[in-house]
């Protein structure tokens, strides 16, 4: 049988649930239940879709990333002269 309530409770049954005191409290010692998750407890997000990288700052890091590599070979070059 399907449940009819299409967004139950994410809370745990405080009756059903080992290590709770009575009015909901953990014992000294004891690890409180974790909280269940709502995957869909906000709204969508529809104003700041992620876009990906710009031109200009892949062009940038890859134009560094050259620097360094050419840099590398230029001072194996020097050492091995």
């Amino acid at each position: 049988m399907t449940d009819p309530n299409p967004n139950p409770n994410p809370d745990p049954d405080p009756d059903r649930t080992p290590g709770l005191e009575a009015g909901g409290g953990v014992p000294p010692g004891d690890t409180p239940p974790a909280e269940s998750s709502m995957p869909g407890a906000g709204p969508r997000e529809t104003h700041n879709p992620p876009t990906g990288w710009a031109k200009a700052p892949m062009v940038l890091i890859l134009l560094v990333v050259v620097l360094v590599a050419a840099l590398f070979v230029a001072m194996a070059v020097v050492i091995a002269l």
